[in-house]
């Protein structure tokens, strides 16, 4: 019986994460980071913009977006801090902290999506 490894996964979920956020974070970051707040473009009002994230097809995306993109970011920092500082010894705590952060901030924002479009 051949061992079955879980890095093959870990993996897809790093790359899709890195993909999703590649594509989509710049265009959301461009839209509420400078467009909606300098003027350029005329922002959403509260009910308009409440009703686009409670849509279920933008759910279910941003569902998505959101973890993927935070266990690409926790991923990345971990090896970056790792292999950048020096911290080999401490592969174990960075990972920990790198890895938990990131699902506690998954965790947060599908509480966070959940409530806002259960409201």
């Amino acid at each position: 019986m051949t061992k079955r490894r879980v890095e093959p996964v870990l993996w897809l979920l790093f790359s899709g994460g890195g993909v999703l956020a590649a594509v989509f974070l710049p265009v959301l970051m461009l839209l509420f980071g400078l467009a909606f707040p300098l003027g350029w473009i005329s922002p959403p009002d509260h009910d308009h913009l409440l009703a686009v994230v409670s849509h279920p097809i933008t759910l279910l995306f941003l569902l998505v977006l959101l973890p993927m993109s935070l266990i690409h970011s926790g991923h990345r920092f971990r090896f970056t801090v790792q292999h950048g500082l020096q911290l080999g010894r401490a592969k174990r705590l960075l990972a920990a902290l790198c890895y938990g952060g990131a699902a506690l901030g998954a965790v947060a924002s599908v509480y966070v999506l959940w409530t806002v479009a259960s409201a």
